[in-house]
């Protein structure tokens, strides 16, 4: 109960404060809408190019974390397709927009907030090799999936391929973040104290206003049919991903830390990209956007469950 009052509850209240502002009209959509673009284009940017930029990468990345935890998110995402296709009927475009849902969890918004405060911030290095990779390794699979299957059903080649993977990632704000802060860190880059200072100054303010913000997001997300899919969605999320993590590290020996960082991150619920994911392709988005609120309201519970079973 302690770690349900002291870890988890406070991001979830900061989250419901977003979403009570917006319910109440205190707070509007266009101003959500702002908020989010700040995060998401600087506030996050800056974070995660701050983390990577100081991370001691050889010991950071370690194949068996990173193994582990998208061996998970993998098998999410498989499940998520198959399920969809032939356990509920849908269409092939449908069951990828579904299967991502399984494959992109808040590892940044709600992975970096509840780690923390269950560990402490010393805890994070193993939470940004996993962020590192995480967006683009996802879009890549959503992308790539939907790219080759739209293709399929054209009768095209896939000559245009790697240009459209490529062109849809690197004009993502969080990619490119990530990309300056393995530029620096290779490279031995520093930057003058006032611009280091001033980058710090973003970064504090980064999860505080994205929690904010997904609470003004999730309130757009009322659910609406589909769910026995969005159930579906949310077991994958929430008990699939960390499960398959969970024996994955402990079969190939990760450390405490290491072990903690990787099943919190995969027990979080699916991120708002699932739904921006669904609606780039006009393809299951109301069982995204629903699933997003849905989950991660549960996830409360599951976190809580999670939190019980780690080292």
């Amino acid at each position: 109960m302690q770690a349900l009052i002291d870890v988890i509850l406070p991001v979830f209240l900061v989250i419901g404060a977003g979403y009570a502002a917006v319910w109440r009209g205190w707070f509007s959509n266009d101003a959500v809408d702002g908020l989010m673009k700040f995060t998401q284009n600087f506030a996050l940017p800056c974070l995660l190019f701050r983390a990577i930029w100081q991370l001691d990468l050889g010991q950071s990345f370690d194949i068996a974390l990173l193994g582990s935890f998208y061996a998970g998110a993998l098998a999410g995402f498989c499940a998520g397709y198959l399920g969809a296709r032939y356990l509920f009927g849908r269409d092939v475009e449908d069951s990828i927009a579904i299967g991502f849902c399984g494959l992109f969890s808040n590892s940044l918004m709600l992975g970096l907030a509840i780690t923390e405060r269950a560990y402490g911030a010393s805890a994070l290095e193993a939470n940004y090799a996993i962020v590192a990779v995480h967006a683009p390794f996802c879009y890549a699979v959503g992308i790539t999936a939907m790219e080759v299957a739209r293709a399929h059903a054209r009768g095209e080649g896939l000559t245009r391929l790697p240009m459209t993977v490529g062109r849809a990632m690197f004009s993502n704000a969080l990619i490119l973040g990530i990309a300056l802060g393995f530029a620096f860190n290779l490279g031995g880059i520093g930057l003058p104290d006032p611009a280091a200072e001033a980058i710090d100054m973003m970064v504090r303010t980064a999860l505080p206003c994205a929690l904010f913000g997904l609470g003004g997001i999730l309130y757009r997300y009322r659910p609406e049919g589909d769910l026995r899919v969005i159930a579906f969605v949310c077991a994958l999320s929430l008990i699939l991903h960390p499960a398959i993590t969970y024996m994955m590290g402990r079969s190939t020996g990760l450390t405490s830390a290491e072990m903690r960082s990787a099943v919190l991150t995969a027990s979080m619920a699916p991120g708002v990209n699932t739904y921006l994911f669904a609606n780039m392709y006009g393809r299951a988005k109301r069982v995204a956007a629903s699933a997003v609120l849905i989950s991660t309201a549960l996830s409360i519970v599951t976190i809580w469950g999670w939190l019980h079973l780690l080292p």
